[in-house]
């Protein structure tokens, strides 16, 4: 019987890794805390912190019409360090290219579970593992650029609509830094998982040395029982007992 070794069984693991890092990625994207300002002037803060994404600032204010004001930040924006823009753009970037390496990896996997032309798949593996790596390239280079802008602690100078101060008394990475960090390494595993993958080998299944024993005791007990048989039977032809009646007619 034939066989297929090497199944897909870590690439299978790595889609499901990728997808979750996907979706941790599309939510490092939207999150309002990859930096996290610690202000002294309470004037106009209810709070002490102010929440630095990649598409807004939001802090809690007493003096606002609402408890928590958030104000956009635009890549056209005169006043944006080039590490926010350039999350926003790679943030989209890496979006649909971690989409496009699913439906790959996705495809590739189902042509090797069910055995349709496993041989020919090889080529979208590799594709869908360089996307991977790519995805988290894109996601990587902003996270580590702004986590190095906040530990020097550098400042954003916002315009004065904003109600931000020039710079912060101290800064620290945010969730959405750490969840940036944490997409990316599965991202990368996920993507090395699929570049390792080796076209499967079909080999024949031999039937064990137990296996011919087993049948080969059967077949020696058929035969035994088959020679007792026989010789039951004539046995018995060459004792048997005559009939009276047979032999009466036999003499008249």
């Amino acid at each position: 019987m034939a066989s297929l070794v090497n199944k897909a069984h870590w690439q299978f693991l790595g889609l499901v890794m990728a997808v979750l890092a996907l979706i941790l990625t599309a939510a490092t994207s939207g999150m309002n805390d990859w930096r996290v300002w610690y202000v002294e002037d309470m004037s106009v803060f209810s709070d002490s912190m102010v929440w630095v994404g990649v598409w807004r600032a939001c802090f809690y204010s007493h003096v606002h019409d609402t408890f928590e004001v958030c104000q956009s930040i635009s890549i056209t924006d005169s006043f944006v360090p080039p590490e926010i823009a350039a999350a926003q753009v790679l943030c989209m970037i890496a979006i649909p290219m971690g989409i496009a390496a699913n439906l790959l990896a996705g495809y590739a996997v189902r042509h090797v579970y069910f055995n349709v032309n496993p041989n020919r798949i090889t080529w979208v593996f590799s594709l869908a593992g360089a996307l991977y790596l790519i995805t988290a390239t894109c996601s990587l280079v902003p996270v580590i650029w702004n986590t190095h802008s906040v530990l020097e602690n550098r400042t954003i100078d916002f315009p004065p609509e904003f109600s931000l101060p020039a710079a912060p008394h101290r800064q620290v990475v945010g969730l959405g830094v750490v969840m940036g960090f944490a997409s990316s390494l599965m991202l990368i595993v996920s993507g090395l998982l699929f570049l390792v993958y080796r076209q499967p080998v079909k080999v024949l299944q031999k039937p064990s040395s137990e296996a011919e024993d087993t049948e080969g005791q059967s077949r020696g007990n058929t035969d035994g029982r088959t020679d007792e048989f026989l010789g039951a039977i004539a046995e018995t032809g060459e004792e048997g007992i005559d009939n009276p009646v047979f032999k009466a007619e036999e003499k008249a």
